[in-house]
């Protein structure tokens, strides 16, 4: 494939190879261009593949140097100084590098010398500098050769002949108001369009003032396209301007006067290019069906856009409607592929009717439209996506459990199943408990309840992250952090740490009768464990009296005298002090505060001494103390009649035994051993121990064994005074008797 009209290679399909249709012109084709090529496209089948192909053509030396005109004729003024220059047309050759115009000779050189000026175009000024002063009495003319060689293999040359009349003096020549005069000019613009207007000026009078001008230095190609005005210098369009042939033109243009004397200045044109030519679109290769789960990048379809048009109005923009999956993206020059942007959703959209736009930067711009059906196949390749990554809300303390704190909403662009979304609890520690222990979220619906009842002054704040998935398969989730911000609410009442408030004893602050205006008696001290404006603290005194003595800083809490102390003040003063928060509603406490207005501790003792205790404590107390006496009283008499009447009865007991003529069986309580040592121990004592309430004043009386002070048949003992002695010491003890065993 070759743009443009002409073909000058051809393909042999037979043998693959590249072939020269019809004759190559380096000159034609590209002119002083180089390096000189062509490029065409080459595309293979099964599968496609596209490659470019550039063709160089070499050039060689077929073209000899040539100038605009065989003869060229000065007139020159014999007083023209030594170092005049006069501008002499440069040869052209079409030929470049090497075979262009190597070098330019004069001969001979006997008056003038050349200086030749290349220009970065390639091109060369050429100027005739006069060595020596002319005589035009000694020789009226003179004729000159002026060779152009170039540097090819054969060398070719062309020559001009000179001729030169010498003249009287005129000694002024034509000045240009600007050495290089730029302008600009659309391309089609109709013919007689003014490019712009040279001006020259010769300070000479009469027929040497005049000044003509004309175009010097052009090539054939420009002449058809410009002229200029010989008397005006106004240039003008003369054929047909084409931008996409050649961008700019260099015109020489020559203003001389009637004398011989000329100047030469330079005109640059560029062309403007114009949009005419509309952007093309050929499909190469199409696929109507694409698979959902493709990557991006897959290719849909490959095709070539051509805009004959250069720079802006050339560069073309390939463009689809909006909100598709898919984008353009070039890949040679002039070649584009449709390829898909993003993963495709056939649940969203099942097939896309696209509009290829190709349109170029000119002005207006011109465009060109390719239309295209694409069908889509299906997965689940769309999370649940929430309204945002993060919330922050605020939740009240004290709030009741299973409070709605507010709803999570995540939205699934898919279709089915695949659109199903759910709400899960990421568990993790807030404080070392669970978070599930806090909030939950409805699976359903998405809903934040509190789980418990909040205190603000416990935890203020704490984040926790809610899983949102879809029911497809594989399931896809999205995460959002959710951050609970407790609000403080007034909920506890102010706390007075001093003064200490207690039950059973009285604490007062002491006041000099002679204490100035504004002494400091105590500071009330309180604290709300509330934050913000819940804990600013105001201390209001509620006043009892008539005339006041102390005052309370509303927000200090000092208590201060507002006046002197007076013989009519009472020495108890009782005080009492609110202590208020700034919430809403407000909480207070109140606190008393006793004050003595005395000079002395005894005086102060002896104004309290009925006022240490509470009256409903004092009777209270009284109470129980009575209580308690009695109760002691009756068991203490109680103890007293048994331990007599035991006394008496034992005491009785014994006298009927003294006084009986029967034979008397001792009696020996348990675990005692037998009075004739048949048990295991031989001898038995009784012990009699008496302790009294104060055991410091206990006795102990030892008692001698009771075989021989009881155990008598015939009685010998029975007036033995000292037994009798003891048995009735023993009842005259008011103690305990406890006998023990000793072995």
């Amino acid at each position: 494939m070759m743009k443009g009209g002409r073909q000058y290679v051809d393909l042999n399909r037979d043998k693959g190879t590249l072939v020269i249709k019809e004759r190559v012109d380096r000159e034609e084709l590209c002119g002083k261009t180089t390096p000189c090529s062509f490029s065409f496209d080459v595309i293979l089948e099964n599968p496609i593949q596209l490659y470019r192909v550039t063709v160089e053509i070499v050039d060689i030396n077929d073209n000899s140097p040539s100038f605009p005109k065989a003869d060229i004729h000065f007139n020159i003024i014999e007083s023209v100084a030594s170092g005049s220059r006069f501008t002499l047309l440069s040869a052209n050759d079409p030929d470049v590098g090497m075979n262009n115009i190597q070098k330019y000779a004069l001969k001979p050189s006997d008056y003038f010398k050349l200086e030749i000026q290349n220009q970065p175009d390639g091109g060369a000024f050429i100027d005739m500098v006069l060595q020596k002063p002319l005589d035009r009495e000694r020789e009226e003319s003179h004729t000159l050769v002026l060779v152009a060689s170039d540097g090819g293999e054969p060398h070719r040359s062309g020559t001009v002949r000179i001729h030169i009349t010498v003249l009287d003096a005129n000694d002024n020549a034509p000045v240009c108001s600007q050495s290089v005069y730029k302008a600009d000019v659309r391309e089609n613009s109709p013919a007689g369009t003014l490019v712009t207007t040279v001006q020259a000026h010769d300070a000479d009078s009469g027929i040497n003032g005049d000044v003509t001008y004309s175009l010097a230095h052009v090539t054939k190609d420009e002449n058809q396209l410009f002229i200029v005005n010989l008397k005006t210098g106004e240039i003008k369009v003369k054929g047909q301007l084409d931008f996409e042939k050649i961008k700019s033109h260099q015109l020489n243009v020559q203003a001389h006067d009637q004398g011989g004397l000329a100047n030469t200045c330079k005109v640059i044109i560029q062309i403007i290019d114009e949009n005419d030519n509309v952007p093309t679109i050929e499909m190469m290769s199409f696929s109507n069906s694409v698979p959902e789960d493709s990557p991006p990048e897959t290719t849909v379809a490959v095709f070539n856009v051509d805009d004959e048009d250069s720079d802006g109005n050339g560069m073309v923009k390939c463009s689809l409607n909006s909100d598709v999956p898919f984008k353009i993206e070039s890949s040679l020059s002039g070649y584009y592929t449709f390829v898909t942007e993003d993963f495709l959703d056939r649940e969203s959209i099942s097939e896309y009717n696209l509009t290829i736009t190709v349109s170029d930067q000119g002005s207006p711009p011109l465009s060109s439209h390719k239309h295209i059906n694409v069908k889509v196949s299906d997965v689940n390749d769309c999370p649940p996506k929430f309204d945002q990554s993060q919330y922050s809300k605020m939740l009240p303390e004290n709030n009741s459990p299973g409070f709605s704190v507010f709803t999570l909403s995540a939205s699934d662009a898919d279709w089915g199943q695949n659109s199903r979304v759910s709400y899960f609890l990421e568990e993790k520690e807030v404080n070392g408990v669970a978070v599930s222990s806090l909030v939950s979220v409805n699976s359903e619906s998405g809903v934040v309840q509190a789980v418990r009842s909040f205190d603000y002054e416990q935890i203020k704040w704490f984040e926790f992250n809610i899983t949102a998935r879809d029911a497809g398969s594989p399931p896809l989730s999205s995460v959002a952090t959710v951050k609970i911000l407790i609000q403080d609410q007034n909920d506890n009442p102010p706390q007075v740490l001093y003064p200490v408030q207690t039950g059973g004893s009285l604490v007062a602050e002491m006041v000099p009768r002679s204490a100035d205006v504004g002494y400091l008696v105590t500071k009330v001290v309180a604290v709300d464990v509330d934050s913000g404006q819940n804990a600013w603290l105001s201390y209001k005194l509620q006043r009892a009296t008539d005339r006041p003595l102390f005052e309370v800083g509303l927000q200090n809490g000092e208590i201060r005298t507002i006046r002197q102390v007076t013989d009519k003040d009472a020495v108890k003063q009782r005080l009492s002090v609110t202590v208020e928060d700034n919430g809403q509603p407000s909480r207070s406490a109140t606190v008393i505060v006793n004050v003595a207005v005395a000079d002395s501790f005894p005086e102060v003792m002896s104004e309290f001494t009925d006022f240490t205790q509470d009256k409903e404590y004092n009777d209270n107390l009284t109470f129980y103390l009575v209580l308690a006496l009695a109760v002691v009283s009756f068991l203490f008499i109680t103890c007293l009649v048994v331990i007599i009447s035991v006394k008496i009865y034992r005491w009785r007991q014994s006298r009927v035994l003294y006084h009986s003529n029967l034979p008397v069986i001792p009696y020996y309580p348990p675990r005692y051993s037998d009075t004739l040592g048949t048990g295991t121990l031989q001898h038995v004592y009784n012990y009699e121990v008496c302790r009294t309430t104060d055991s410091r004043k206990s006795d102990m009386k030892f008692m001698p064994p009771m075989s021989d002070s009881l155990v008598s048949v015939d009685g010998a003992d029975a007036d033995d005074p000292r037994v009798e002695k003891d048995m009735s010491g023993n009842f005259s003890q008011m103690s305990t008797l406890v006998s023990v065993k000793k072995l």
